[in-house]
């Protein structure tokens, strides 16, 4: 039993869900209404739709994962696909009622994501690009969910706008991450439809695109100078060793960790937005 709990905590991915529920409590942040109780239960659903929707895709995925990622929960033998599939339904279920505590509009943003998620693992994913846009369209919803909580949407779709490309780019890393096992089990992905050269260039470019993105809020005059400041030096610097690293990175392992320090430049741009918002 032990060993079946341990396996779902890791198949939730904590530290990916984390970054959800950071977007939601700065959307609900920089709304500025105080609405923390609100903003809070939003944050507790975005959570358990992403450790549903992170449960599922494994549950699908456990034939490419054992190509891609032996060492899961599940092509491992950690934990059976019957208790990774009914986990990831209750947390859909628990995610769909605590949004029904916050708001008609919440409730459906709540139920159109897990049906987005679920849709993605058995039919969008192995479409070039309509499945990777789909994640970045879920994942740029939660700062506007949060705005949704607090009450106050507007200042958050800025947020979501710089989710959205940001969150595509690493998307299109991640099929170079796991070209290998899509290809053997002819999974069409960005990567597999084009190649991988031609998706780094996309890759590239998104990544470019973001860049020019998250200055807008600041040349705008939304944020305060500390934000450009942090952006530049803290978030930039990691983003251009990721370029770098990407063009003589070829492994799977190689590319999925260019892929999860990317995600960790996204913390420290949330950084930015909470003292550029506040100063």
């Amino acid at each position: 039993m032990t060993k079946t709990f341990k396996g779902l905590y890791k198949i939730s991915r904590p530290l990916s869900t984390l970054t959800g529920v950071l977007a939601v409590i700065l959307g609900g942040y920089v709304a500025g209404t105080g609405a923390w109780d609100k903003i809070a239960l939003a944050a507790l659903a975005t959570l358990l739709v992403s450790a549903a929707a992170n449960a599922w895709n494994d549950y699908r995925d456990i034939d490419i994962d054992r190509i891609n990622q032996p060492q899961r929960p599940l092509p491992s033998g950690m934990v059976s696909p019957r208790a990774v599939l009914i986990f990831s339904v209750v947390l859909a279920v628990l995610s769909v009622i605590l949004a029904a505590l916050i708001s008609p509009t919440a409730l459906l943003i709540a139920v159109a994501s897990n049906v987005l998620l679920y849709i993605y693992s058995v039919w969008l994913k192995s479409t070039v690009l309509l499945g990777n846009a789909t994640v970045a369209l879920i994942s740029a919803m939660s700062p506007v969910f949060g705005g949704v909580a607090a009450g106050n949407v507007r200042p958050s779709l800025w947020l979501g706008a710089i989710i959205f490309v940001g969150i595509l780019g690493r998307e299109v890393l991640k099929t170079l991450a796991d070209y290998d096992g899509d290809q053997a089990h002819h999974v069409r992905t960005i990567s597999t439809a084009i190649g991988p050269r031609a998706a780094r260039t996309i890759f590239f470019f998104l990544l470019g695109a973001t860049a020019i993105i998250m200055l807008a809020p600041y040349l705008v005059g939304h944020y305060h100078a500390v934000y450009a400041w942090i952006v530049a030096l803290g978030v930039f610097p990691v983003a251009i060793y990721v370029i770098i690293r990407v063009t003589r990175e070829r492994t799977g392992p190689q590319l999925e960790r260019l892929s999860q320090l990317l995600k960790y430049d996204f913390l420290i741009w949330f950084i930015a937005v909470l003292l550029g918002a506040a100063v």
